[in-house]
């Protein structure tokens, strides 16, 4: 199994449980910036306690997934894994944040196509913000890359404003500006 068909197979069974989601992560930020291969998927995603746990069954035989570690996400609005078996592929389950920001980013998702699936992503300016967020929790050069990546491809469609707002209420702000000016920088002379 690719893992094309690992996402297909995984979002089918998100929408059979009928629990909204979207792709976020590297998968997410390489659709709008500098593509990096990745081996696991992030999604965020918007379950019931009932849907999730519909989903969780749905994954019968072929996949690991701990029910007990999905409900704690689920209370904790934390993650949890879900990993095929057969290929070792593997999703992160992120429960949608019960914050402003959250569901601002969980609304503006788009429609787009990763390795020839129709899916929802996070939008570019979201990519920037979730990856500064995880930059600076965890100080990782690779999601602040990134998010650079981001801005430096979609520069003349990027909304600064809204990236500003809300790079403030992330606390990210200083790091938003060093991006801004580095992909600036980095942009090719007509």
């Amino acid at each position: 199994m690719s893992q094309k068909d690992f996402l297909a197979r995984l979002v089918a069974k998100l929408e059979d449980s009928g629990i909204s989601y979207m792709i976020s992560g590297s998968l997410g930020s390489s659709l709008h910036g500098e593509p990096r291969a990745t081996n696991d998927i992030d999604l965020i995603i918007t379950p019931t306690a009932a849907q999730l746990n519909t989903f969780v069954q749905s994954l019968s035989e072929d996949y690991y997934v701990s029910p007990e570690t999905a409900q704690e996400a689920f209370r904790d609005q934390s993650v949890f894994n879900v990993i095929d078996y057969q290929t070792g592929w593997k999703a992160d389950l992120i429960i949608r944040k019960n914050r402003a920001f959250s569901f601002e980013e969980f609304g503006r998702r788009i429609s787009a196509n990763i390795l020839g699936v129709a899916v929802a992503v996070i939008s570019p300016e979201d990519a920037i913000l979730s990856k500064l967020e995880w930059s600076k929790e965890s100080a990782s050069e690779l999601q602040f890359r990134d998010a650079l990546g981001v801005a430096v491809v979609q520069w003349e469609s990027l909304d600064k404003e809204y990236l500003r707002k809300w790079a403030r209420e992330l606390g990210v702000e200083n790091l938003l500006e060093t991006l801004l000016s580095n992909a600036e920088k980095l942009q090719l002379p007509e």
